[in-house]
């Protein structure tokens, strides 16, 4: 931040301030990121049963916010300055400015993305994805700059700053869309596919049907509930026996680790068309066909019955 406001001291460059104004928003955005992380390390407690998690969503959307509102101050100022222009100088010192910070910002916010990723933490992706951001803004500004000294024409450095806030205004927005779905707990479809997929390759004779699946995220952790159809002569240590072989499963096969809520239903006659249980003592028709289990199958909320299927 503090090398881009010398880059724009020492030009007068408006495309330079623009990209400088959008380094104090990461400064302000990491700095509240850095604590969220920190939060949301807390172990649970008796206010927040779930843990603290749910912080870094918030966080997210706090550095969308501050994005948006960073880019459309930028269009404003760079408008004025498209109809108003000034003279700028010292081109070459402030290019190579930069294009050394855009360079920096690349590194650290792959790394964080990478991190991010593996620790399942948005936060950190979210903080990578508004580095890397402010990488591309650089590398546009860095061709500008050199445009301008090619051509002389000094209107174009307003007309990139224009071009380089509308493009901050469309990240700010990905990411407060993004953010605000999680903590509305939208579905994570990724996450949904992976417990389908796990499920569906070892799934056990007894596990007649899986429904009403459900994912929710909590920064780093993730809780998965689901209804799943055992015959309805098993007893209770043999339920608990299923439901407990199903969430170990999950957790040792599973790209992430996951807290399952489980409930069982009996099974009912309807479901003896795709039931695997051949030694069944109650069975009442033939089986006929398996149901493939996927995630458009397994997130509705009933039983999948003969009608439905065949």
């Amino acid at each position: 931040m503090l090398a881009k406001f010398v880059a724009y001291f020492i030009t007068g460059s408006n495309s330079i301030l623009t990209d400088a104004a959008e380094s104090i928003v990461n400064v302000i955005a990491g700095s509240f990121a850095f604590y969220s992380i920190y939060l949301s390390t807390q172990p649970r407690d008796e206010n927040h049963p779930y843990g603290h998690g749910k912080v870094e969503f918030f966080s997210a959307f706090v550095e969308g916010v501050l994005i948006l509102i960073a880019g459309v101050i930028i269009i404003f100022k760079s408008a004025y300055n498209l109809v108003y222009p000034h003279a700028v100088g010292q081109l070459l010192e402030g290019t190579l400015i930069i294009g050394i910070t855009g360079l920096i910002n690349m590194i650290v916010g792959l790394y964080l993305i990478n991190v991010g990723k593996d620790q399942h933490s948005i936060t950190l992706q979210a903080d990578g994805r508004h580095l890397l951001t402010d990488t591309y803004t650089s590398i546009a500004i860095v061709a500008g700059l050199i445009l301008i000294q090619l051509t002389n024409i000094i209107w174009l450095d307003s007309l990139l700053s224009v071009l380089v806030g509308f493009y901050i205004v469309y990240s700010g927005y990905k990411l407060t869309r993004g953010s605000v779905g999680a903590l509305m707990d939208e579905s994570d479809f990724t996450l949904v596919e992976e417990v389908v997929e796990v499920l569906q390759k070892n799934r056990h004779t007894p596990w007649i049907d899986v429904h009403n699946l459900r994912t929710q995220q909590y920064g780093p952790e993730f809780h998965i509930d689901c209804h799943v159809t055992l015959p309805y002569y098993f007893d209770l240590n043999k339920v608990h026996r299923e439901i407990s072989q199903i969430d170990e499963l999950i957790n040792a096969n599973g790209v992430r680790k996951a807290e399952l809520f489980i409930h069982a239903d009996p099974c009912l006659p309807e479901c003896c068309h795709y039931c695997h249980m051949s030694e069944c003592p109650v069975r009442s028709e033939a089986f006929k066909k398996e149901i493939t289990w996927t995630a458009e199958i397994v997130t509705k909320n009933k039983k999948h019955f003969e009608n439905e299927l065949f």
